[in-house]
């Protein structure tokens, strides 16, 4: 009986429902800091290929070819983004005592389908996002975004789940904002080469689509710390012994002359190393902030990376490095706070956060 009154104090369950509100808010919060983090992610490995050895890289005179500027380079920025941020992962799981964890799980059949997603959205997504970013700047940001929208229809393709006539209004929406943005390539002032990276844009974000169909069954068995390890390490292992080796054999380059200089820049590796460190803390908030929120709308929080990556690299890059190219048309931005709504459109009914407020 005693702890029947208990439940049943006004106090005690106002305190119940106070504690409760106030942890899914700091879920919120944590898992918009995802999409911010994402936008300097963006930015600071974009601004690692501007520097260092890279200008070397993509100057008219490097003797690389066409093929090897647009493939390899790209491959070759993802590889050491990813690996920085797999140093970092296995670094703090090391500080954490986790990482026998990490031995372990990987071994298993969820960290094998954890392998498998993270080599799909590993080399081949981040090195078409990539070269989407050299090819057409950060306008490709709010396209790659797509990934929510295009896994939502995976989803229903590939394990039947639910597709109602809300999260179809999102998708519209989605893909509308999308349109917005490939209108600004019919301009005359628009670069020859932006709607080659819309294009990579869109193979960005179908690539990041299909790896969060299948790491919902990796993420729902292994602790979201551990699952994002096995994810960062086999992403920067398979661009480096994949991608980075396989166009540098069709550019008739040495792969090992490329890594070990891209590695060992100094200038570059400052910007690259805080890029891993961005990419692993918006994974991780990512998860936590699920966690806190619910799926749903921490998927949507997080989905405001649509506006924070164009943001993030028009201030970083833009307006603190003065580096041209950074700046995006009013359409554009318009777009991406378009494509944020679509997001929680096909994330949650807007009507459920007045439902839990009350």
């Amino acid at each position: 009986m005693g702890q029947t009154a208990v439940m049943t104090n006004p106090a005690a369950l106002t305190a119940k429902h106070k504690l409760a509100t106030d942890f899914r808010r700091k879920g919120i919060i944590i898992a918009l800091l995802s999409g911010l983090l994402y936008g300097f992610y963006t930015a600071f490995m974009t601004l690692g290929m501007s520097t260092g050895v890279w200008v070397e890289w993509y100057g008219e005179n490097s003797g690389l070819s066409a093929f090897a500027v647009m493939y390899l380079l790209a491959a070759l920025g993802a590889a050491v983004t990813d690996s920085s941020s797999a140093l970092w992962a296995m670094s703090i799981a090391g500080i954490r005592g986790r990482f026998s964890d990490f031995l372990r799980c990987i071994k298993t059949k969820p960290g094998m389908v954890m392998v498998a997603a993270a080599i799909i959205g590993g080399p081949l997504a981040s090195t078409a996002y990539v070269v989407g970013l050299q090819q057409a700047g950060s306008i490709v940001v709010p396209i790659s975004a797509l990934c929510p929208a295009i896994g939502a229809i995976l989803g229903r393709v590939l394990f039947k789940q639910e597709l109602n006539a809300r999260m179809m209004m999102g998708i519209t929406i989605c893909f509308a904002a999308s349109a917005m943005i490939g209108s600004t390539g019919m301009g005359a002032e628009a670069p020859p080469s932006l709607l080659t990276g819309i294009f990579f844009g869109f193979i960005a974000a179908l690539c990041w689509g299909i790896e969060g169909c299948v790491c919902g069954y990796g993420t729902s068995m292994i602790d979201p710390e551990i699952g994002i390890t096995i994810r960062q390490v086999t992403s920067g292992l398979s661009n480096l012994i994949i991608l980075v080796p396989l166009f540098s054999m069709i550019s008739d380059i040495n792969p090992v002359t490329m890594v070990a200089t891209a590695f060992g820049d100094g200038t570059s590796m400052i910007w690259f190393a805080c890029a891993g460190l961005s990419a692993y803390l918006t994974f991780m908030f990512w998860y936590k902030g699920n966690a806190m929120c619910g799926a749903a709308l921490g998927m949507a929080c997080n989905g405001t990376f649509s506006f924070w990556g164009p943001f993030c690299c028009w201030i970083i890059l833009g307006v603190a490095f003065g580096l041209d190219g950074w700046s995006m048309p009013p359409i554009a931005w318009a777009a991406a706070v378009v494509m944020v709504a679509g997001i929680f459109l096909i994330s949650m009914n807007p009507m459920d956060l007045l439902k839990k407020r009350n």
